[in-house]
């Protein structure tokens, strides 16, 4: 468990929609979505009946070599919400493995090993996703064990910042990353989520998309937490301006169970060579069915409950009510986000300086009047909201409240 104290952990036991019941019979207002998985609601009726009905059909194929039906109707699903006109997927399970497989076919196509991330980036923990995730926290323990051809660009979220984190990228993409690896992989989220929902200036995603073209590199949109329609869109990308060489996709996409992808253009990812019998990047539960149910039903909720439209207008709705209440709350930087992706910042008396530990401090005080967030920013300074876009007016409102209280009890 990551955090223990006398009131942290609950036990999970019962979630629906956007409440969870713990071992206790406590009901929550849960503003996580179950870090994000959730976005469509707990246990949404097509996603269950979907599963349920799988289950009893088949419970587990032979991945690459004797697929599962069912995974060839997710692909070719999730490759027509491509923007290009012939793309290509891989499944996986975890989003921090549809990045491994990104950063495997950039590398392959390019013939460059080298990779451009971001200051504050979070691809994941496994060993190449950790490559590219920036915060030392995490990096440090195996640090001696990680690829070291990866530099960090800053990620501008204030306009003034785009000149300088430019002109860095520029130099990086012509120069190499660290140890001279010429670089061919751009990694960037569009909303940086675990940073603390750092959404970037106007124009930055489109000139970071540009230079990386001009250099022959290829641009890998991690959308593991903003895809799906989370940011108000299918993808975030298009709604930043960043036009991507490879997607990935992950958490929201399941409903609730593991199922992740990597997509790519044809001309990008038939890069991967043939097959001569052995596959060099496969897993044991490649397309599981159940994982591939589910991700059917979250698409065909998406698109016919509306899902992206729904999170912009909740998600602009949030950020207001936070803004009325915390407007005037000197210990908040800045209430930010975009769609259903919200962060609000807490700072010193300085009103730049993070508020180091202040995110889990109210997070903790949430939590015992019975409202679930989470902290984000490498300082956990940042109170992170990702509900589940099915969130009531009158959860949000009392969530709201809950929020404020706690972050003016530190004020």
């Amino acid at each position: 468990m990551t955090h223990v104290t006398d009131a942290w952990p609950t036990f999970w036991a019962e979630a629906h929609g956007s409440n969870v019941r713990d071992v206790d019979g406590n009901v929550y207002v849960d503003l996580t979505a179950a870090f994000g998985a959730a976005l469509v609601g707990h246990a949404h009726p097509a996603v269950v009946s979907a599963v349920r009905s799988q289950a009893g059909r088949l419970l587990h194929g032979m991945g690459d070599v004797h697929p599962p039906a069912i995974k060839v109707e997710l692909v070719e699903r999730l490759c027509a919400l491509t923007p290009w006109a012939e793309a290509r997927c891989v499944l996986a399970s975890t989003g921090s493995e549809a990045v491994e497989i990104a950063l495997k076919t950039a590398q392959i196509a390019t013939g460059r090993p080298g990779v451009l991330a971001f200051e504050g980036a979070y691809h994941g923990l496994t060993q190449g996703s950790l490559a590219a995730t920036e915060r030392r926290h995490f990096r440090g323990p195996f640090e001696r064990r990680l690829y070291g051809g990866v530099s960090f660009a800053p990620f501008p979220v204030r306009g003034e910042q785009v000149p300088e984190a430019l002109s860095c990228v520029h130099e990086l993409l012509r120069r190499g990353a660290l140890g001279g690896d010429a670089i061919g992989t751009v990694i960037v989220e569009p909303v940086q989520g675990r940073a603390g929902a750092r959404v970037p200036p106007d124009g930055f995603m489109a000139a970071v998309g540009e230079m990386a073209a001009d250099a022959g590199a290829l641009v890998i949109a991690d959308e593991v937490l903003t895809g799906v329609g989370r940011c108000g869109s299918v993808l975030a990308s298009e709604r930043v301006g960043l036009q991507p060489d490879i997607v990935c996709l992950g958490k929201a996409l399941g409903g609730g169970l593991p199922v992740s992808a990597c997509l790519a253009p044809a001309r990008v990812m038939d890069a991967w060579p043939p097959s001569s019998g052995e596959a060099i990047h496969t897993s044991t539960f490649l397309g599981h069915p159940l994982g591939c149910a589910a991700a059917l039903a979250v698409l065909d909720v998406m698109e016919h409950e509306g899902v992206p439209r729904a999170a912009e207008a909740l998600g602009t709705a949030l950020r207001s009510r936070l803004g009325e209440r915390l407007g005037d709350v000197t210990s908040v930087g800045a209430v930010r986000g975009l769609g259903l992706l919200v962060g609000i910042e807490l700072v010193a008396a300085d009103g730049v300086t993070p508020a180091a530990g202040a995110a889990t401090r109210v997070a903790e005080v949430a939590l015992r009047s019975g409202v679930l967030v989470l902290p984000a920013g490498a300082d956990g300074h940042v109170v992170e909201l990702t509900p589940p876009v099915v969130l009531t007016e009158e959860q949000m409102l009392h969530a709201v409240g809950v929020i404020a209280r706690a972050v003016e009890a530190f004020g």
